[in-house]
Parts: C-alpha cells; sequence; structure tokens
C-alpha cells in the first residue's frame, strides 16, 4: 500500500497512490506498507538505487543501516511495539530525501500511527521532512522511557511474589518475558543512539539549528535511559536468583522430610526384619507376649529417633 501525505496549514492531506501514479508535489511523507514486488519497481523508477527489500532491512551492519547515496540519507531503525504483555522490535526503512521522508516497512507500527494522528489533529507543525524523521524518533525515545517504567513497574509486584511457592511458575514466565522485553528495549535505544549520531556527524550540512538541537537532546534522553535499562537487567538477575533459590530450598525440605522419614523408621525396619526372619529356634517365636513387645519395641524406636531429631534442632 502506498500513502502520500502533504502537510499544510496544520492540515493533513492524505492520497492512496497506486502504481504508475506520480508522487503529488506536495508531499512531504511517502509512506509503503508491505509493498509488492510491483510497488518497489515503481518505487525503483525514480530512485538512484535498488529499494530495499525485507531483507536489507533486517541488516545489522552500521553499512547497511546508516548511509548515503544521491537518493539522501538511508536509515533502518528498530521500532518497538506492544503486543499483548510482550514488546517486539520492528525494522523500518527511512529514506531523507530533499522533497519528502520515504518510509519502507512490513508491519503496522503503533508510533507511526500516532504520528499521523498527531498531524492530523494538527498538534504538531512540521514543515520538513528532517522535521518529520526528528519528531517520529522524538516520540520513540518517549515511547522507550514508557516502556521501561512499565517494566519497573512488573518488577515491583514480581518482588513480591517471588517467595510465594503457589505463583513460583508464573514467577519464572515473568522473569523471562521481562528480560526478553527488556533486550529489545535496550537494542532499540542503542539503534536510535546510533542513528541520531550517524546524522549529527555525517548530515549536519542538511539540518537546521533546531534539528542539531533536537538530536543533542534525544541523545542526552537516551544517555540517562541507560542506566535505568541496565539497572532492570540486574535487577531480573537478582529476582532469578532469588526464585531458583526459593525454590531450591523448598525442594530440599521435601527431601528433608523424606530423610527424616527414613531415619525414623529405620530402627523398627530393622526389629522388624530380625523377627522375620524363618529360624526354628527363636526364643520369642513361642512368648505369648512377643508379638505385643515387638511392635512396641518399633514404636519406642522410631518416637526416640524422632524427639533425637527433634532435640538436635533439626526437624
Amino acid at each position: 500500500m502506498i500513502t502520500a501525505y502533504a502537510y499544510q496549514n496544520r492540515q493533513l492531506v492524505t492520497t492512496e497512490l497506486k502504481v504508475g501514479d506520480n508522487v503529488p508535489e506536495s508531499t512531504l511523507w511517502l509512506d509503503l506498507l508491505k509493498p509488492d514486488d510491483k510497488e518497489r519497481d515503481w518505487l525503483s523508477s525514480f530512485s538512484a538505487e535498488e529499494v530495499p527489500d525485507e531483507e536489507d532491512i533486517k541488516e545489522i551492519e552500521a553499512s547497511t543501516r546508516f548511509y548515503q547515496n544521491q537518493d539522501g540519507l538511508h536509515i533502518n531503525s528498530l521500532f518497538p511495539q506492544r503486543v499483548s504483555s510482550d514488546v517486539r522490535a520492528v525494522n523500518v526503512s527511512f529514506n531523507l530525501r530533499k522533497a519528502f521522508l520515504l518510509t519502507i516497512r512490513e508491519e503496522d507500527v503503533g508510533l507511526i500511527r500516532l504520528l499521523r494522528n498527531y498531524l492530523r489533529l494538527g498538534r504538531l507543525d512540521i514543515t520538513t521532512p528532517q522535521g518529520l524523521l526528528l519528531e517520529l524518533f522524538n516520540l520513540k525515545v518517549d515511547y522507550l522511557s514508557d516502556l521501561i517504567e512499565d517494566v519497573y513497574s512488573v518488577l515491583e509486584n514480581v518482588g513480591e511474589q517471588v517467595f510465594n511457592d503457589e505463583e513460583l511458575d508464573d514467577v519464572f514466565k515473568l522473569i523471562t518475558l521481562q528480560e526478553d522485553s527488556n533486550g529489545k528495549i535496550r537494542l532499540s535505544l542503542l539503534d536510535t543512539q546510533r542513528s541520531l549520531r550517524y546524522m549529527q556527524r555525517y548530515y549536519r550540512e542538511s539540518l537546521s539549528d533546531e534539528n542539531l538541537k533536537d538530536i543533542r537532546e534525544m541523545l542526552s534522553d537516551i544517555e540517562s535511559l541507560m542506566p535505568h535499562s541496565q539497572f532492570i537487567f540486574d535487577k531480573l538477575q537478582f529476582l532469578l536468583d532469588a526464585a531458583m533459590g526459593f525454590s531450591g530450598l523448598q525442594q530440599n525440605k521435601i527431601i528433608k522430610i523424606f530423610s527424616v522419614s527414613a531415619v525414623v523408621f529405620l530402627p523398627p525396619t530393622l526389629i522388624a526384619s530380625s523377627y522375620g526372619m524363618n529360624f526354628h529356634i527363636m526364643p520369642e517365636l513361642d512368648w505369648r507376649f512377643g508379638y505385643p513387645m515387638a511392635v512396641g519395641l518399633m514404636l519406642a524406636s522410631a518416637a526416640g529417633t524422632y524427639f533425637f531429631f527433634k532435640r538436635k534442632g533439626w526437624l
């Protein structure tokens, strides 16, 4: 799907394009969502180089994610996407041209929808493609900050559940999920930091003083968020160690019960085994009180072992 956006007098004008249509002259933003081969060929017809495909957008090498050519600045950046309780990272390709900003993506991204709604409601005053790209990055940094706060809130509740043996399975699942989410948040922060620094270093001639100021502020925000992300990793590791330690302690208690039970019943077992031997001459076999004596001896030996453990404080 090809969508062209023009923004004039705080009014967003949306135009759905088809293959073969010309891009309107007033276009500020050209967005391609899940482009097919025909749409890629159409885009290639007014591009200096080959249009990146899905595999190119996912590449992690710096030379592939940040570069410049005759079409302008190219940046492939990760955008966080919350799906239920999970956080995903979606790659979006940006091509900052002189006339407009080109975005290519394979999935719908919530932050792009948010930016589009802000433009539609007139909450932003953006007249350049550079300002549009930086505003989207600014929304991403703010959203990453919110995601970190969400992880903090979840971990506060997890800390109370760690020492509840009935919820240990849920705790392990929750810790694993939050560790994965925090990893993707940190990866998005690092990716955004690299993108902004590349623009600041190699594209500054095409940026205004206001754009450069926005980049510095976003870089400062990212630097302040990094320690929070690292703290979450440390806290997750602590909670995981605590949960595993408590789980091991509970298992040790169960094993202790079985061990004590085996030792308590060991003397009665010895007595019962002695009187279970099939020898013809055994003095107690013909004794009237032989059976009560054997049973009483077994009970007394079991009780004596139990109270010995109790007195030693092993129970």
